[in-house]
């Protein structure tokens, strides 16, 4: 029997805006009191798979999460939510797997912390 897994897509406001009004909203998931929202996009166990042997840290937590995704990743998955309205859109970002892997590799160069007076 295959298993689901879950990616959740975590919303600042300027996301928030991005689906308020659709159904989208409807599917919003609250933590922590309300600060802060979620979306939870599922994903089959073979899409699980995928991602996890492009992504070396890419792990799934003990609530069946996949976690240690890239950031190119979450970003591209919530651009597919954004433009879709729709939460099934893993296999329209899996056709996106080899870019988003190259970008990945960005990310894991050194990125100097900002400058804070």
């Amino acid at each position: 029997m295959e298993m689901p897994h879950y990616i959740s897509v975590f919303l600042d406001d300027e996301r928030y805006e991005k689906i308020k009004g659709t159904p989208l909203e409807e599917k919003i998931t609250y933590l922590f009191g309300g600060q802060l929202k979620s979306l939870i996009v599922e994903v089959p166990e073979e899409k699980s798979e995928q991602i996890l042997k492009a992504f070396d840290k890419a792990r799934i937590d003990s609530r069946g999460y996949i976690e240690d995704v890239p950031v190119a990743f979450r970003r591209a998955l919530f651009e597919e939510i954004a433009k879709e309205k729709s939460l099934d859109v893993i296999d329209k970002v899996l056709e996106r797997l080899d870019e988003l892997v190259e970008a990945a590799k960005k990310e894991d160069e050194y990125i100097p912390p900002p400058d804070i007076e």
